[in-house]
């Protein structure tokens, strides 16, 4: 039997630990054999899929399952492990391996409810190819929380949607005095009409192009000269969004090749969602006023919508750190949403049932008992 100082260091522990494992979008089955080696330990039923998603099945068979999927890959670039007082920096640390590890932790300390936990893979990369192998393959959950930061006190009610749209332009070669444009003009040209027609769509009700609702086109790449040229926009848009309609017009400003590498719509819920409801109740449990969010990027929630079952995004983390040199999460945060989401499931799995729940205490005191480093 683990002593109390190991039991309390066990999630600490486990983030560093796979923090340690880099997993980019390609390269993550280091990292899910290792998970699936600890959701072993922990009594999970675990293994690693097809396409290296890992997967821990927890808790009492013949009640509705819960479904809380991460991902487990991440951005290119190094940020070394380490630890400066309460914060752990390592790439991954906020997205989303933080939020996998909460999960984790809180699905081991769930007796009541099936629980039913995946690591995806690629989610960081056009397609989501881990979250659509799940839900080509695997059962529909009665319910599903998604792993992205979204503070520990905060619940993320929707994402927007992408369109990626390429343009290639190839023409005979121009002297540098014709009065026509070259490819590389016509390949900027193209862009800005994308961009202009993107933010029309919502210039009268937000002009903010973060805003939820708004649509907004970034131009990640242009290269070319005089007779070739290409450009790349990744266009942010909000639920209901008429892709057809997109498409239409880019091809209608040019005869040139127009491409798109996917077409992934936006995602939102309401507070009254039992996913979101019973995360804002633990969280107030807590102690902490809950906030609610909705996201100008894309994830995992984004692809599993069809399910059509109650979803929200939640875990500990600054999302503003994404991607960058300074990623880190605080521990203390950490341990605080592993505290909120073991609260959380076991009242959700009685709602999902028609079980009537006993009211929140205001915090939450966890058991020591057992072999199990997180059981309750």
């Amino acid at each position: 039997m683990l002593d109390r100082q190991q039991i309390e260091d066990y999630p600490a522990w486990l983030l560093r630990a796979a923090l340690s494992i880099p997993s980019v979008s390609g390269q993550e089955l280091p990292l899910a054999g290792f998970l699936a080696e600890q959701l072993d330990t922990l009594g999970f039923d675990a293994h690693v899929d097809e396409v290296g998603n890992v997967h821990g099945v927890i808790g009492p068979s013949g009640g509705p399952t819960v479904m809380l999927l991460g991902h487990i890959d991440t951005v290119p670039g190094y940020v070394p492990v380490c630890q400066v007082g309460d914060l752990l920096y390592g790439r991954g640390s906020v997205d989303a391996k933080g939020s996998f590890v909460t999960m984790i932790c809180a699905a081991a300390r769930s007796s009541e409810v099936r629980v039913h936990v995946v690591g995806a893979v690629g989610e960081e990369v056009a397609g989501g190819r881990g979250a659509r192998h799940v839900m080509d393959t695997v059962p529909r959950p009665a319910a599903v929380v998604i792993g992205e930061p979204s503070g520990w006190d905060g619940v993320c009610l929707g994402y927007k949607g992408r369109i990626g749209l390429g343009y290639e332009m190839h023409q005979p070669p121009l002297h540098t005095s014709s009065p026509e444009p070259t490819a590389v003009e016509r390949a900027a040209r193209f862009a800005h009409d994308v961009q202009d027609y993107l933010r029309g769509l919502s210039a009268e009700h937000d002009p903010d192009p973060v805003a939820f609702g708004v649509a907004a086109g970034t131009l990640t790449r242009l290269c070319g000269d005089l007779a070739d040229a290409e450009a790349f926009l990744t266009c942010r848009v909000p639920p209901g969004f008429d892709f057809a309609a997109l498409e239409r017009f880019a091809r209608s400003r040019t005869h040139s090749r127009i491409w798109v590498d996917e077409r992934v719509p936006g995602v939102t819920r309401t507070r009254s969602d039992p996913v979101v409801s019973q995360l804002r109740a633990a969280i107030a449990a807590q102690g902490a006023r809950p906030t609610f969010k909705r996201k100008a990027g894309t994830s995992d929630m984004n692809t599993l919508d069809p399910w059509g079952v109650p979803m929200a995004a939640y875990g500990p983390g600054d999302a503003h750190l994404d991607h960058t040199t300074d990623e880190h999460i605080p521990i203390s945060e950490l341990y605080r949403a592993i505290d909120v989401l073991t609260c959380a499931l076991p009242r959700l799995g009685r709602q999902l049932a028609g079980v009537t729940s006993r009211p929140l205490q205001p915090a939450l005191e966890p058991a020591l008992a057992g072999s199990n480093p997180l059981e309750a």
